[in-house]
């Protein structure tokens, strides 16, 4: 397989600057606002975003840690494969999260529901569509014997909006 290159196409902004009090998924942090700010060069690209509720924001977890195949995820004490969690120490580490977009000015996007350290590269942008995105029936594998109050408590890992920015810098 050839190597190949990724570059950033603009930065991610958020309140969140330490990584032990980041919430984890979009799903426990919904208050969280941002920025997604898209280089110039890109900006045109952004055309017509604007009609849909939620985008996904595909990014590089550049202060994740040495990747790992086996990993404890913050649901479970048990370790399980890097491939069947979303940890950030993967061989590539690519993030992704649906965010809603709140509105756009220029080229910067402004999303609620963000659970990504501040000025975290941003990769790509996609929009989330219900017709091809949503899947109804699923199986969520190790994941099912965790209660929902335990994944929101763990999820929102110490994250305390009384205590947050009022907005990313």
């Amino acid at each position: 397989m050839r190597p190949f290159e990724l570059k950033p196409i603009g930065i991610i902004r958020s309140e969140h600057r330490e990584p032990g009090k980041t919430p984890i998924q979009p799903v426990y942090c919904p208050e969280c606002e941002g920025r997604v700010i898209v280089a110039p060069e890109y900006t045109e690209g952004l055309a017509d975003i604007e009609g849909f509720s939620h985008i996904i924001l595909l990014y590089w977890f550049d202060r994740a840690g040495p990747s790992a195949l086996r990993v404890r995820p913050f649901l479970e004490n048990r370790e399980h494969g890097i491939f069947a969690t979303r940890a950030p120490c993967r061989p590539n580490p690519i993030g992704f999260s649906v965010v809603t977009l709140l509105r756009r000015e220029g080229g910067t996007l402004h999303v609620s529901g963000v659970d990504i350290l501040d000025e975290t590269p941003l990769l790509d942008i996609k929009p989330y569509s219900g017709r091809f995105d949503s899947v109804t029936q699923s199986r969520d594998g190790w994941q099912e014997g965790i209660g929902e109050d335990t994944a929101r408590r763990l999820g929102r890992r110490g994250f305390d909006s009384s205590n947050a920015l009022e907005s990313a810098a």
